[in-house]
């Protein structure tokens, strides 16, 4: 009997020693939802797109003439200037800068394209969707494209650029109304200029 009593604490120790040996543990469980947030967090470099306009003002600013009836909204966003045409149906006009070439034309007008619903195009097709309006700013890059996939939507998108900026002056809407606001969109177009007096 007292044998046994004196046993029992030695093997009660020698359990509790070998339950304590460190390489008892042999791996680490992380959640997966945990990895899977950090390996797909985006870089933190802003998209030009992302980037705030510049503050033109003086001889850096676009100008323009509004047409007859049509009324103009101050600065939004990325905007420069919100357009209302005088017409039925829905239709936006917009107006915004950047600061440099932003990718290059061929970049901006595939952007335009996708925004309609279209695939996008290459410097030939570039080339040949092209026409061109003189302003008192310099000549002005515009494209034209409609599209059935979004409400048979039109688009047109006027491009200039300056030594600093590159400006977008774009009318974007339902067929008819874009249709019925393209003379005087064009007119304004040809109304664009730099100059700090007018």
């Amino acid at each position: 009997m007292r044998a046994t009593i004196r046993r029992r604490p030695f093997f009660i120790f020698v359990i509790a020693f070998a339950g304590c040996r460190p390489t008892d543990v042999t791996h680490y469980q992380v959640r997966k939802g945990a990895e899977t947030r950090v390996a797909s967090r985006p870089p933190e470099h802003p998209r030009a797109d992302d980037l705030p306009p510049p503050a033109p003002n003086g001889a850096s600013a676009l100008k323009w003439t509004l047409p007859k009836g049509w009324t103009e909204s101050g600065a939004s966003g990325m905007r420069m200037a919100t357009l209302k045409p005088a017409v039925t149906g829905e239709v936006d006009v917009s107006v915004v800068v950047l600061p440099g070439p932003v990718g290059g034309e061929l970049a901006i007008v595939n952007r335009w394209r996708v925004q309609i619903g279209l695939s996008a195009t290459d410097e030939r097709g570039l080339a040949s969707s092209r026409s061109s309006v003189q302003s008192k700013a310099g000549t002005v890059s515009v494209y034209e494209f409609s599209s059935e996939r979004v409400k048979r939507s039109r688009l047109i998108a006027a491009l200039l650029l300056s030594d600093e900026s590159i400006w977008f002056v774009k009318m974007l809407g339902e067929e008819a109304a874009v249709t019925s606001a393209r003379p005087k969109f064009m007119r304004l177009l040809e109304s664009l200029r730099f100059d700090a007096a007018n």
